[in-house]
């Protein structure tokens, strides 16, 4: 009698191991995904590959406005490798950066490198030479806001590893 009750306990718990087991490991594996295919899972898709020399390191691009007679914004979503950046430009109607993911650095010249985290905005001033991309171990996802109204983007020299690598403060 002992050894039928053993048996029928076993026929209950057996599946509840079973499930739990299963569903324990789907968890595990959906985790896994989810943490290698992150950069499939943004906001907007990566775009093209940059392939002009205006970006140090690489970088992608996904022209998301074109500017027009009756909007005179761009808006792209550039997504930056590690240690990838602009060079030195500037904008003569300015540039919003909003940070979608990760670590970037931002630095206006002649003043100290900013650290930039997802959920914060920069705005660039209009005509003022500045820099901006990834930190030199996360990738960086921003969306940049540029007027157009004045003009296209200056481009300047490229930014040093001395720059690159130099002090930072948070913001």
């Amino acid at each position: 009698m002992k050894q039928l009750l053993q048996m029928k306990h076993l026929k209950i718990i057996t599946p509840l191991i079973f499930t739990t087991l299963l569903s324990a490991c789907g968890n595990k594996v959906q985790s896994l995904n989810t943490d290698m295919n992150r950069t499939e899972n943004l906001i907007f898709a990566k775009g093209k590959k940059i392939e002009n020399d205006n970006f140090t390191g690489t970088a992608w691009l996904n022209s998301l406005v074109d500017a027009d007679s009756t909007n005179q914004n761009a808006v792209g979503s550039v997504t930056f490798e590690p240690g990838a950046r602009t060079k030195w430009h500037s904008h003569p109607a300015g540039q919003i950066i909003l940070a979608l993911d990760g670590v970037g650095y931002y630095q206006e010249k002649g003043k100290e490198k900013v650290i930039v985290r997802k959920g914060e905005v920069v705005k660039c001033p209009i005509n003022i030479p500045h820099w901006h991309g990834a930190s030199a171990d996360t990738a960086f996802v921003q969306i940049a806001i540029t007027g157009r109204e004045k003009g296209e983007t200056v481009w300047l020299d490229p930014v040093s590893d001395e720059e690159y690598h130099g002090g930072q403060k948070e913001r």
